[in-house]
């Protein structure tokens, strides 16, 4: 796709779809068409269903040059995410940039555990006269929160829950904030720096949530190269084994819970034995390793 050839060449919507996607699939990229349908969109400041709606619409050369140069950036492995700065999350959109991890559809997992763990709201309503928002708050703690998107989604979908959300980065931090503010819940999150359950020392929870670090650091060079040249290592980096802020977090965690309490955990697909036995040598009784969609070990559940 040239701007030049742009003179000869009447480039539509559809046109510069159709090349987009040929050229990234050419290049390995998992998603060819939805990336480049993701990225003209970013460009040319459209909704996706309009790119079909007006499928032969001409682009003028100004528009060809902003979609050509994201497409040279999505080249050089730059996350489709990092480039439009936002991805979605449990039915809500997020904010991301190279300061965060950028959210994956496993992680909704934690969120879809949680819930079931909790007491539904008309439940909860029935036992008192007091409506939910005049009742006492249950805690629910996120462990290095990054984007913010478990401790901000848990406060969108359930307005009975306070969150703390705690990340070792102040980066990181700034994007969960400015996201819990355009979600609308920034009084019910409170955002915390410091390194695992440190900050929140002495408190309890009914509700604990993390999705660590747990890639270990030989393996990150071999990680595909979205990741390992633009996604911040230490949101990766699970030390040697890629356990080793698991075990830390566990006996923490353990500690925080109170009785009754759910605590649940993402990790690598191959580290579910390993993170099983963690959890019961911490005095977690009742625990479980759940499959993700693809078939694969991906969370801890542990009850308190």
């Amino acid at each position: 796709m040239s701007v030049h050839g742009a003179r000869m060449t009447t480039w539509t919507i559809s046109r510069v779809q159709d090349w987009t996607s040929k050229d990234f699939s050419a290049r390995g990229f998992s998603s060819p068409r939805l990336e480049a349908d993701l990225l003209i969109c970013h460009a040319l400041g459209i909704r996706r269903v309009d790119l079909y709606v007006r499928f032969d619409q001409p682009l003028s050369n100004e528009e060809l040059a902003r979609v050509r140069s994201l497409v040279e950036r999505r080249r050089k492995h730059e996350p489709v995410a990092y480039i439009t700065g936002s991805r979605g999350f449990y039915g809500r959109t997020f904010a991301v940039d190279p300061r965060v991890l950028i959210p994956r559809p496993e992680t909704e997992l934690l969120i879809e555990l949680a819930l079931e763990a909790l007491p539904p709201l008309g439940a909860i309503e029935s036992v008192s006269s007091e409506p939910s928002s005049a009742l006492p708050k249950r805690r629910a703690l996120d462990v290095g929160t990054g984007s913010g998107i478990l401790a901000i989604t848990l406060a969108c979908e359930r307005d009975d829950l306070v969150v703390d959300a705690v990340d070792l980065s102040h980066d990181a931090l700034a994007v969960a904030r400015a996201n819990a503010e355009t979600l609308g819940v920034s009084g019910r999150v409170r955002f915390l720096h410091g390194s695992l359950l440190e900050p929140v020392e002495g408190e309890k929870y009914s509700l604990i949530l993390s999705n660590p670090p747990y890639i270990a650091r030989r393996d990150i060079e071999t990680l595909m190269p979205d990741v390992r040249l633009h996604e911040p290592h230490a949101a990766l980096d699970g030390g040697e084994s890629g356990t080793e802020l698991i075990e830390q977090l566990v006996v923490m965690a353990r500690k925080a819970i109170e009785p009754g309490g759910l605590f649940a955990l993402e990790f690598g697909h191959d580290q579910g034995p390993r993170v099983l036995e963690l959890a019961r040598s911490a005095g977690f009784a009742d625990a479980v390793v759940k499959k993700d969609l693809a078939g694969l070990d991906r969370v801890l559940v542990a009850k308190g």
